[in-house]
């Protein structure tokens, strides 16, 4: 699970990036910070991964709020302004978005994110990382349904449902998917398509845009195809 904050003098900024992260499932809501000053009070009390990054700001601009950070989590610059590209390069940071930008554009720089050294990211591992053999209740209908974390193939959107495929068995259950994959590892589980996560360990093959588990077959989403990529690395 990845967390962030976003610095932003502009409320709308604060919407538009939190709805994108929002159909993210491995992104994790910290802050609304709306100058610098906000900012470093808060990183001075928590850790985070990714800041979301406006430059044009009261009191304190973007990048020289950044340049007072010792060690400074990762960043994705969000700005009207292309002439501050090449310093932004200089400062590390992950990625450049120019507003507007589209989901498509937005998802290309979380991926960036996500593909980077693992080692760079403080993960939340007491929460994230499943041990061996761990059991979830689901609740279908009336029922509380106990199933095996390492029996889960995928998940599916369905509707106001996530249907959940654990070997021959589906459950259905009225969580968004968002929802439901944080109930899992996400060391363990990968969003291929808006709709569907599945599960590494359960990958027969991927041929084309189709993932192949089994008797199942689940497509890749063309936003999401760098994070199946991942997986060949």
């Amino acid at each position: 699970m990845i967390t962030y904050i976003i610095i932003d003098d502009e409320h709308i900024a604060h919407d538009i990036i939190k709805g994108y992260c929002d159909m993210l499932p491995n992104l994790e809501f910290k802050a609304n910070c709306y100058d610098a000053i906000e900012a470093i009070d808060y990183l001075s009390k928590h850790d985070i991964d990714l800041i979301f990054l406006d430059l044009n700001m009261p009191k304190l601009k973007g990048f020289q709020f950044l340049k007072t950070l010792s060690s400074p989590p990762k960043v994705i610059v969000t700005t009207a302004y292309s002439e501050f590209a090449i310093e932004g390069y200089e400062l590390n940071v992950v990625d450049y978005l120019l507003k507007p930008f589209s989901f498509e554009r937005f998802l290309s720089a979380i991926n960036k994110v996500t593909a980077a050294d693992s080692r760079g990211i403080r993960k939340e591992s007491k929460e994230t990382i499943k041990p061996e053999g761990q059991h979830i209740f689901l609740k279908q209908n009336n029922s509380h349904i106990q199933v095996d974390v390492d029996d889960i193939l995928f998940i599916e959107a369905s509707g106001n449902y996530t249907k959940v495929v654990a070997g021959n068995t589906t459950i259905s259950i009225r969580e968004k998917i968002s929802d439901t994959i944080q109930l899992l590892s996400d060391n363990d589980f990968l969003q291929v398509h808006k709709s569907f996560a599945v599960a590494r360990k359960h990958i027969d093959r991927v041929e084309g845009n189709r993932i192949y588990m089994g008797d199942h077959t689940v497509p890749i989403g063309e936003l999401y195809k760098a994070n199946v990529n991942q997986l060949f690395k």
